[in-house]
Protein backbone atom coordinates (compact mmCIF):
# COMPACT_ATOMS: atom_id res chain seq x y z
CA UNK A 1 0.00 0.00 0.00
CA UNK A 2 1.61 3.42 -1.31
CA UNK A 3 1.23 5.98 1.66
CA UNK A 4 0.94 9.91 0.72
CA UNK A 5 2.53 11.94 3.06
CA UNK A 6 1.09 15.61 2.66
CA UNK A 7 4.00 17.31 4.10
CA UNK A 8 6.32 15.82 1.39
CA UNK A 9 7.42 15.88 -2.40
CA UNK A 10 9.06 14.49 -4.71
CA UNK A 11 13.07 15.27 -3.25
CA UNK A 12 12.34 17.17 -0.36
CA UNK A 13 9.88 16.80 3.43
CA UNK A 14 9.14 19.66 5.63
CA UNK A 15 9.24 18.85 9.47
CA UNK A 16 9.53 20.83 12.96
CA UNK A 17 12.71 21.57 13.86
CA UNK A 18 14.76 19.20 16.05
CA UNK A 19 16.82 20.18 18.60
CA UNK A 20 19.99 18.62 16.70
CA UNK A 21 19.60 20.75 14.08
CA UNK A 22 20.93 23.52 15.86
CA UNK A 23 24.93 23.06 13.81
CA UNK A 24 23.42 22.95 10.29
CA UNK A 25 21.43 26.28 11.35
CA UNK A 26 24.32 27.90 12.99
CA UNK A 27 26.54 26.70 9.80
CA UNK A 28 24.24 29.00 7.83
CA UNK A 29 24.20 31.87 9.81
CA UNK A 30 27.77 31.88 9.40
CA UNK A 31 27.01 32.51 5.26
CA UNK A 32 26.34 36.71 5.52
CA UNK A 33 25.76 36.45 1.61
CA UNK A 34 22.96 33.74 2.06
CA UNK A 35 21.91 35.59 5.26
CA UNK A 36 21.35 38.94 2.72
CA UNK A 37 20.12 37.50 0.38
CA UNK A 38 16.83 35.95 3.20
CA UNK A 39 16.84 38.70 5.33
CA UNK A 40 19.36 40.78 6.48
CA UNK A 41 22.62 39.98 7.66
CA UNK A 42 22.46 39.72 11.80
CA UNK A 43 24.80 40.22 14.74
CA UNK A 44 26.51 36.83 15.64
CA UNK A 45 24.88 34.48 17.85
CA UNK A 46 26.86 31.96 19.94
CA UNK A 47 26.81 27.76 19.29
CA UNK A 48 24.64 28.22 22.74
CA UNK A 49 22.55 30.41 21.60
CA UNK A 50 21.32 28.95 18.46
CA UNK A 51 20.85 25.48 20.57
CA UNK A 52 18.77 27.51 22.58
CA UNK A 53 16.85 29.08 19.04
CA UNK A 54 16.56 25.26 18.05
CA UNK A 55 15.33 24.03 21.29
CA UNK A 56 12.74 26.59 21.45
CA UNK A 57 11.38 26.27 17.52
CA UNK A 58 10.67 22.61 17.98
CA UNK A 59 8.99 23.55 21.03
CA UNK A 60 6.94 26.05 18.74
CA UNK A 61 3.79 24.91 16.64
CA UNK A 62 1.81 27.01 13.94
CA UNK A 63 0.61 30.53 14.76
CA UNK A 64 -2.62 29.86 13.51
CA UNK A 65 -1.63 29.30 9.88
CA UNK A 66 1.78 30.80 10.51
CA UNK A 67 4.21 28.29 10.71
CA UNK A 68 8.35 27.75 10.36
CA UNK A 69 9.52 24.38 8.84
CA UNK A 70 12.67 22.48 8.57
CA UNK A 71 13.55 21.28 4.85
CA UNK A 72 14.85 17.59 4.57
CA UNK A 73 16.02 15.84 1.73
CA UNK A 74 13.80 12.55 1.72
CA UNK A 75 17.20 10.68 3.00
CA UNK A 76 16.61 12.85 5.97
CA UNK A 77 19.72 15.48 5.55
CA UNK A 78 18.75 19.08 6.48
CA UNK A 79 19.19 21.66 3.40
CA UNK A 80 16.94 24.79 5.04
CA UNK A 81 13.87 26.06 5.99
CA UNK A 82 10.99 27.83 4.73
CA UNK A 83 8.03 29.77 6.47
CA UNK A 84 4.54 30.91 6.09
CA UNK A 85 3.41 34.58 7.45
CA UNK A 86 0.68 37.22 6.80
CA UNK A 87 -1.44 34.40 6.97
CA UNK A 88 -5.57 35.81 6.71
CA UNK A 89 -8.21 33.51 6.29
CA UNK A 90 -10.55 36.25 5.78
CA UNK A 91 -8.73 37.33 2.48
CA UNK A 92 -7.53 33.59 1.96
CA UNK A 93 -4.12 35.26 1.37
CA UNK A 94 -0.76 34.49 2.83
CA UNK A 95 3.28 34.98 2.06
CA UNK A 96 5.88 32.43 2.12
CA UNK A 97 9.82 32.84 2.65
CA UNK A 98 12.28 29.93 2.01
CA UNK A 99 16.17 29.51 2.71
CA UNK A 100 18.74 26.86 1.40
CA UNK A 101 21.98 26.11 2.58
CA UNK A 102 24.08 27.31 0.49
CA UNK A 103 25.69 23.37 -0.52
CA UNK A 104 21.99 22.65 -1.22
CA UNK A 105 21.27 25.20 -4.07
CA UNK A 106 20.36 24.07 -7.41
CA UNK A 107 19.06 20.81 -6.47
CA UNK A 108 15.14 21.53 -7.10
CA UNK A 109 15.03 21.10 -3.42
CA UNK A 110 13.37 24.96 -3.25
CA UNK A 111 10.88 24.19 -5.72
CA UNK A 112 9.49 21.28 -4.30
CA UNK A 113 9.42 22.35 -0.89
CA UNK A 114 7.56 25.41 -2.43
CA UNK A 115 4.74 23.42 -4.24
CA UNK A 116 4.44 21.30 -1.36
CA UNK A 117 3.17 24.16 0.90
CA UNK A 118 1.11 25.49 -1.61
CA UNK A 119 -0.49 22.55 -2.30
CA UNK A 120 -1.54 22.24 1.06
CA UNK A 121 -2.57 25.84 1.58
CA UNK A 122 -4.45 25.69 -1.28
CA UNK A 123 -6.42 22.23 -1.21
CA UNK A 124 -6.16 21.83 2.69
CA UNK A 125 -6.54 25.79 4.04
CA UNK A 126 -8.91 27.09 1.51
CA UNK A 127 -6.02 30.38 0.50
CA UNK A 128 -6.69 31.34 -2.50
CA UNK A 129 -3.62 33.57 -3.29
CA UNK A 130 -0.10 33.61 -1.98
CA UNK A 131 2.58 36.78 -2.50
CA UNK A 132 6.53 36.18 -1.94
CA UNK A 133 8.78 39.51 -1.57
CA UNK A 134 12.29 39.43 -3.59
CA UNK A 135 15.07 42.15 -3.36
CA UNK A 136 16.28 42.79 -6.57
CA UNK A 137 19.44 41.97 -6.58
CA UNK A 138 18.50 38.07 -5.57
CA UNK A 139 18.37 36.99 -9.29
CA UNK A 140 18.19 33.20 -7.81
CA UNK A 141 14.87 33.94 -6.23
CA UNK A 142 13.68 35.80 -9.35
CA UNK A 143 14.19 32.84 -11.03
CA UNK A 144 12.93 30.62 -8.40
CA UNK A 145 9.53 32.70 -8.38
CA UNK A 146 9.29 33.30 -12.56
CA UNK A 147 10.09 29.06 -12.52
CA UNK A 148 6.98 28.27 -10.46
CA UNK A 149 4.91 30.49 -12.15
CA UNK A 150 4.55 33.71 -9.95
CA UNK A 151 3.76 36.65 -11.83
CA UNK A 152 5.39 39.99 -10.98
CA UNK A 153 2.83 42.43 -9.20
CA UNK A 154 4.85 45.18 -7.93
CA UNK A 155 7.75 46.91 -7.08
CA UNK A 156 8.52 48.97 -4.01
CA UNK A 157 11.41 51.29 -4.73
CA UNK A 158 14.49 51.50 -2.18
CA UNK A 159 12.87 49.11 0.69
CA UNK A 160 15.81 46.89 1.66
CA UNK A 161 19.40 48.56 2.43
CA UNK A 162 22.91 46.65 2.34
CA UNK A 163 26.11 46.86 0.82
CA UNK A 164 25.48 50.59 1.21
CA UNK A 165 22.62 51.07 -0.80
CA UNK A 166 19.11 50.70 -1.57
CA UNK A 167 17.64 48.42 -3.56
CA UNK A 168 14.46 47.36 -4.58
CA UNK A 169 11.69 45.04 -3.31
CA UNK A 170 9.60 42.98 -5.72
CA UNK A 171 6.45 41.53 -5.27
CA UNK A 172 5.43 38.30 -6.81
CA UNK A 173 1.84 36.80 -6.48
CA UNK A 174 0.37 33.20 -7.69
CA UNK A 175 -3.48 32.46 -6.98
CA UNK A 176 -4.57 28.93 -6.71
CA UNK A 177 -6.62 28.77 -10.36
CA UNK A 178 -3.07 29.58 -11.37
CA UNK A 179 -1.29 27.55 -9.12
CA UNK A 180 -4.13 24.34 -10.46
CA UNK A 181 -3.74 25.47 -14.10
CA UNK A 182 0.23 24.71 -13.73
CA UNK A 183 0.15 21.62 -11.50
CA UNK A 184 -2.90 20.06 -11.61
Amino acid sequence: MTIHYAWSGSKVRLRPVRPEDWAEFHNNDLDSENARLCDEIHFPRSEEGTGIWAVHQSQNGPDGDNVFLAIATLDGTLVGSMNTMSCNARTGTFKYGISIFREHWRNGYATDAVKTVLRYYFEELRYQKVNASVYAFNDGSVALQEHLGFQLEGKLRNMIYTKGQHYDEYIYGLTKAEFEQLYG
